[in-house]
């Protein structure tokens, strides 16, 4: 019997419409084992995404019309699509002011370097950075594997907290990111919160619905990204205080006083991330580059690592990047299941070449590396000859 089709590990249990396996994080089934992110997928095609926009509207105008002499928002950027499409929007679409802020990782490509430099350029914006030293950056990365199984807290740390400590210092209450969560990570749809119910425009403009539509909640980054906070991380590796500075979270008491708040953009206006990419490349000249792990050449293009982070991810829980771009596909109708499940098997069990620059700059040998990731590798998976 041919396994043209059939998933990598049998034993699993798998979305019955895409690629996605049990051990996704926060992943949950319903009765018909379609998976969080497909029943999303499905709710895009009957929003009325005309008072989406109305709604975003009307929080656009909010903002702006309380920001004064100040910037109307923050939008954390790295250079990548989505920051690109996001700054589009925000200030050729709705003609508003950002303060643009990026925690950068240090292990940006060449290609990243370009497109994150030109967006300040094209889109006219100002822009503040925190790049940690390269010491810094190489003992969070040996410490981050045994922390969190991958070689990226101080990335997830970063991108979570420098934002935050950036609105707070600079009273700018309102922060704008891309995609929603609903659009990808099989935690929520765009139909199960408060956020996405309240469609009544009057609802939005008034201030009690503000408040329970536009919250902050400083434990769902740390929770959903980091995993470990950074006062925990001193001690490791030689890690100390003053190196973990930058990527101490705001408190949510912090944060309720200073008003600040997060939205995505793609909880008002319908995501399509290959219709957006293509209007990026043809209007800006934005550019694609090849990313180890994956068919696409767009996600997470600004940096060296995402291979070695999706290689652990796929040694971990089954799965890497083949499987979350091909799972993208198939719900949008690009592929079959079928064909993503062999694009999957294909691209996720791919050792990257960048794996001897982490082995190089954390000092660990490839066997320590399987070792330690292995020590992390889920129950079900635990019976499967290392490393695939």
């Amino acid at each position: 019997m041919s396994d043209y089709g059939q998933p990598l590990f049998p034993q699993l249990r798998y979305c019955s419409r895409c690629c996605m396996p049990e051990t996704n994080e926060g992943m949950q089934f319903d009765s018909m084992g379609i998976c969080l992110a497909c029943r999303s997928s499905e709710q895009k095609m009957h929003i009325d995404w005309t008072k989406r926009e109305k709604m975003l509207r009307d929080t656009l105008d909010y903002y702006h019309s309380k920001s004064g002499k100040n910037y109307d928002c923050i939008v954390p950027i790295s250079g990548g699509k989505d920051s690109w499409f996001q700054l589009h929007v925000i200030t050729k679409v709705y003609g508003l002011r950002p303060l643009t802020v990026t925690a950068s990782h240090n292990w940006y490509s060449e290609v990243g370097k370009r497109n994150l430099e030109r967006s300040l350029e094209i889109f006219g914006v100002d822009h503040i950075m925190f790049t940690p030293s390269r010491a810094t950056v190489n003992k969070t990365a040996r410490a981050s594997l045994k922390a969190i199984g991958d070689a990226c807290w101080h990335c997830h740390s970063g991108i979570s907290a420098f934002p935050l400590k950036m609105a707070i210092q600079f009273k700018i209450p309102l922060l704008i990111y891309g995609e929603s969560p609903a659009e990808f990570s099989g935690r929520a749809t765009y139909l199960n919160d408060d956020t996405y119910e309240a469609t009544q425009s009057d609802y939005v403009s008034s201030q009690k619905g503000r408040d329970n539509i536009f919250r902050s909640d400083p434990e769902h980054w740390l929770k959903n990204s980091a995993k470990v906070p950074a006062e925990e991380m001193v001690g490791k590796e030689g890690l100390t205080d003053k190196d973990i500075v930058m990527y101490i979270m705001p408190t949510a008491d912090d944060l309720r006083q200073a008003g600040v708040t997060a939205i995505f953009l793609g909880d008002y206006m319908f995501w399509d991330h290959e219709r957006q990419t293509e209007f990026l490349v043809k209007e800006y000249g934005w550019e694609e580059d090849k990313v180890e792990g994956s068919y696409k050449r767009y996600k997470s293009v600004e940096c060296i690592m995402p291979g070695v982070h999706d290689y652990t991810k796929f040694l971990k829980r089954g799965f890497g990047r083949g499987s979350d771009m091909a799972s993208q596909d198939v719900r949008a109708g690009l592929l079959t299941r079928e064909e993503g499940m062999e694009l999957a098997k294909k691209y996720d069990s791919e050792r990257p070449p960048t794996l001897d620059y982490y082995l190089k700059i954390t000092g660990y040998t490839e066997e320590e590396f399987y070792a330690i990731i292995k020590s992390k590798r889920l129950p079900q998976l635990q019976g499967e000859t290392f490393p695939v």
